[in-house]
């Protein structure tokens, strides 16, 4: 393993205690111009998030209506009834987001594909940087004012669903996640970059619960005017 993700996954509560736990379930209330842009503003209705930790599978509820939830794998993508009653589902759903820029709208399903690997990406990370087939290098460290963030970068294998194939990360001396910088294939392939916040113990693991995202420019700094997500996250538990 190489060395950096080696620091960075014993620092966010080491392997042994992150294998000893399937799900994590938390509230969260999510928002930003990246929903405005794709019809779908977020309403700061606190909702469910439920991951499975080893595996790419999640849900929220409500969604849509107080007795709607998704479900999402990287191969399918339901709305769901609370009795399992299915609304509407589409198999292959990165498909879908062909031909998609910035600007074009998302149906339900595409918004609630985006919801459940983004969400699992974000709980998951730096353990999910173990995934089988994920290629790691280091990367050319980041400046943030007088802190200075080492980088990786980590290639992911096909079928892998997140922002895109390619993705760089970059930890504190700490080895705390500080920052996490992704192209948003499913909206056009813009560059961002999603900074944390507020990392807290729960149960032995350390889970950032504030995200915010931004356009990111050619320089990789943030375009702090353009915070397309923000996900604040409370209430986690392991199981």
């Amino acid at each position: 393993m190489h060395d950096l993700l080696a620091e960075a996954i014993q620092a966010h509560g080491g392997l042994d205690r992150w294998n000893h736990f399937d799900t994590l379930r938390a509230t969260i209330v999510s928002g930003g111009e990246l929903y405005v842009l794709k019809g779908m503003p977020q309403d700061p209705t606190p909702r469910e998030q439920v991951i499975s930790l080893h595996r790419q599978s999640a849900s929220v509820q409500p969604f849509g209506a107080p007795d709607q939830k998704t479900r999402f794998t990287p191969e399918h993508v339901a709305i769901e009834k609370l009795d399992g009653t299915v609304v509407a589902e589409r198999s292959n759903p990165r498909a879908s987001f062909a031909g998609h820029e910035l600007t074009t709208a998302w149906d339900p399903l595409q918004r609630a594909y985006f919801n459940g690997y983004a969400l699992w990406t974000y709980l998951t990370v730096p353990f999910s940087l173990t995934t089988p087939g994920t290629r790691i290098e280091s990367i050319a460290p980041w400046q943030e004012g007088a802190e200075t963030w080492r980088g990786l970068r980590a290639t992911f294998p096909t079928g892998f669903a997140s922002h895109s194939q390619v993705q760089e990360f970059y930890f504190g001396d700490d080895g705390l996640l500080r920052r996490h910088d992704y192209h948003l294939d499913v909206a056009g392939g813009d560059p961002a970059t999603q900074y944390v916040y507020d990392i807290v113990d729960v149960a032995g693991i350390r889970v950032a619960t504030r995200r915010h995202a931004f356009m990111r420019a050619a320089d990789n700094s943030p375009l702090r005017e353009r915070e397309m997500v923000f996900v604040n996250i409370s209430n986690l538990r392991f199981s």
